[in-house]
């Protein structure tokens, strides 16, 4: 474990920032840009008295930060505030709660940030994770803003707290994201000691870490350019029209919504995504296509690809709309789970593969190895219905079966019962009827109609 006392580095981390979900096309097509909010975390223990480049490191870290806040402060959309550990309560004793906010968030409050840091004397000790812990409740509730911290410190904990242990449950709720270590100093340990919470940069003089400094808060606030190519089996970005979501990896929240589209060249749409998650996206295609574990390099144009090959799949029966409100159950070949519910009538877009059908009408239709061929139409056409109508005296209780070209018979319905009138439409073949009269008890009683349904046409079958 490193020293915080003796230790010769002085480091910044830039760390957790969170985003909420946004409507993307909606507010990419206005220009919206949601608020930044940025919560400096200032390391006043007693450590940062020590000199560093001819200075002490408090000095030091205050002119940058102070530079920091004058440029931040001339930017829209951005607020500022400050909690500071370690300046309370001199040791020894150590004492591990001393974090406070200092400065809340709040419209133009620069100038009342730069005089608390003017003022403040190293005294005490270096309570990393339970600062963190509570700066998560550092920012009012605002959905639409994006929450970055800022943590500048000259040492690793020094109360037993686990800071990357912190950063991950933080990012898993979705309070915050990706964190950012810059090191000043060429100390390997640091790299292996905060690398578990996040991307870790190095500036081993004053001038390096200023200009390091400027890098990361530029990555912080900006977003970089992406597109989502969605690929078809010859290996072109040529699918479209889907909606695709972009999940933080971490949280599991969504960040993103759209609709993919090409642009007027027939490239997919440019989007504008925040760097700093890692991301899980998804086109919603049927069934679904994703990839993970999605890093976004800033400065450069993304491409996000994603195997997405589609075809059309047509249900539709012969002769006319009998069939117009009934729902085909969609499922991966040889998967029992249903993956869409397609009208019949209806053209549907599925991922190229094969797939099985379980057609809803009388009596069920089930349809294997169905495939559908990129940009293809596959059509399924069943036949035209006919409909029995079913007459008796006294409502009863009955069975229809389907009568198989080997003498078996397949069951096919169970008559409502109380009703003496009913109808049902059905697939053409040979059916027979088992019925008895309710108020007649005995088997004996049992009638049995055999009949033929005809596409089109209205069977009578009657029980007296």
């Amino acid at each position: 474990m490193i020293n915080t006392v003796h230790h010769r580095w002085f480091f910044l981390l830039l760390i957790f920032l969170a985003l909420p979900k946004l409507q993307f096309a909606q507010d990419t097509e206005k220009g919206y840009q949601p608020n930044s909010r940025i919560l400096f975390i200032f390391d006043a223990s007693y450590s940062m008295a020590g000199v560093w480049e001819g200075g002490t490191k408090i000095n030091i870290a205050r002119n940058i930060l102070v530079e920091m806040v004058d440029s931040l402060q001339q930017l829209e959309n951005v607020e500022m505030a400050l909690r500071v550990y370690g300046h309370q309560s001199p040791v020894p004793p150590q004492d591990c709660s001393d974090t406070k906010l200092e400065v809340p968030f709040a419209p133009d409050n620069a100038s009342r940030i730069r005089q608390k840091l003017r003022f403040l004397s190293p005294k005490g000790t270096t309570p990393i994770a339970h600062s963190l812990e509570l700066a998560a409740d550092d920012f009012p509730p605002c959905p639409q803003c994006r929450n970055i911290i800022i943590m500048i410190t000259d040492g690793v904990e020094a109360c037993d707290g686990d800071p990357c242990a912190v950063s991950l449950a933080l990012q898993k709720k979705g309070i915050t994201l990706r964190p950012f270590v810059i090191g000043i100093g060429n100390d390997p340990n640091f790299r292996e000691t905060f690398g578990c919470m996040g991307q870790y940069y190095d500036a081993p003089s004053e001038e390096q870490f200023r200009n390091v400094m400027k890098i990361v808060i530029t990555e912080a606030l900006n977003t970089t350019s992406a597109q989502v190519n969605l690929i078809d089996t010859d290996g072109n970005p040529s699918e479209t029209n889907v909606a695709v979501l972009f999940y933080d990896q971490f949280s599991g929240k969504v960040r993103y919504n759209m609709m993919h589209t090409l642009n007027s060249k027939g490239n997919p749409d440019t989007l504008s995504v925040d760097q700093l998650s890692t991301y899980r996206v998804i086109a919603q295609s049927i069934p679904p296509a994703s990839t993970d574990s999605v890093k976004l390099i800033a400065g450069k144009h993304n491409h996000i690809g994603i195997d997405a090959p589609q075809g059309y799949l047509l249900v539709r029966s012969k002769g006319g709309n009998t069939y117009a409100d009934e729902k085909i159950l969609v499922k991966k070949a040889s998967d029992p789970k249903t993956i869409n519910v397609q009208f019949m009538g209806s053209s549907e877009r599925y991922l190229v593969g094969k797939y099985d059908l379980e057609i809803p009408v009388f009596p069920l239709i089930y349809l294997e190895d169905v495939e559908i061929r990129q940009s293809y139409t596959t059509t399924v056409e069943i036949p035209e219905p006919g409909m029995v109508h079913i007459s008796s005296r006294k409502a009863g209780y009955g069975a229809m079966y389907r009568l198989t070209e080997d003498g078996d018979q397949e069951w096919v319905l169970n008559i409502r019962p109380g009703m003496t009138q009913q109808d049902y439409y059905l697939q053409p073949g040979t059916y027979r009827i088992v019925y008895r009269q309710g108020d007649l008890s005995a088997t004996m009683h049992t009638q049995i109609r055999d009949f033929v349904i005809r596409s089109g046409l209205t069977e009578l079958v009657e029980f007296k």
